[in-house]
């Protein structure tokens, strides 16, 4: 129920400014009707989506796209995205499937227009030692996490990119933190199990870094 009320945190992180402007938005990892979701904040904005294969991706959320680019970042190239052409680029828990993780971000700084943004989300190194739980907690319970990536190498390899980085740091979705009192009894009362995303903010199980392409 309350899935359905909150937006994703990574929608959270722009303003009611951005959403009046037709800006080129790309979604790495498109997937569980992301595209829906995120025209129904931002109709204005042009949207491109970007993954290996169609996760939870339908011909309704393909209706609203503006691209769609069906890549394999472990194995394929970018070549296909137009460089210096995004406003935005969002990829959030992709880069923890990645081994070249660091290479992939190399590629995308390139798709920026000057003054575009990047936030990426992932895993922290924090989730290596909380407990294990259905929709993953501990990061291991995922078997196709590949790589632990921290907030400072991340946003080493950003900047010598050339992007600036605006904040790093815990991901704590602060909503969803005074919404869990309310969740668990809600979730006894119904007979539900928890989920690990019941959680992740309160454990601090994800981090994030956010970071802008220069004007000049």
């Amino acid at each position: 129920m309350f899935r359905h009320l909150i937006a994703p945190f990574h929608l959270t992180r722009f303003s009611a400014a951005d959403a009046a402007r037709p800006l080129n938005y790309l979604d790495v990892g498109c997937g569980n009707h992301m595209p829906q979701v995120t025209k129904k904040k931002f109709p204005a904005w042009n949207y491109y989506g970007l993954d290996r294969a169609d996760y939870n991706v339908d011909d309704a959320d393909k209706a609203v796209m503006a691209g769609y680019y069906r890549v394999d970042l472990a194995t394929g190239t970018l070549d296909a995205v137009p460089d210096g052409f995004f406003d935005i680029i969002v990829m959030s828990h992709v880069l923890e499937h990645l081994r070249n993780g660091l290479d992939v971000l190399d590629g995308l700084a390139r798709k920026l227009k000057p003054g575009g943004r990047i936030y990426l989300e992932f895993p922290s190194e924090r989730s290596l030692g909380l407990p294990s739980m259905k929709g993953t907690l501990q990061f291991c319970d995922d078997e196709t996490h590949v790589r632990v990536y921290g907030v400072r190498e991340v946003a080493n390899r950003l900047m010598a990119g050339g992007l600036t980085v605006t904040k790093a740091g815990a991901r704590r979705y602060w909503l969803r933190i005074v919404l869990l009192p309310l969740v668990v009894p809600f979730k006894l009362l119904l007979g539900r199990g928890f989920e690990a995303g019941d959680f992740w903010d309160v454990t601090g199980f994800a981090d994030y870094v956010f970071a802008r392409k220069p004007l000049a």
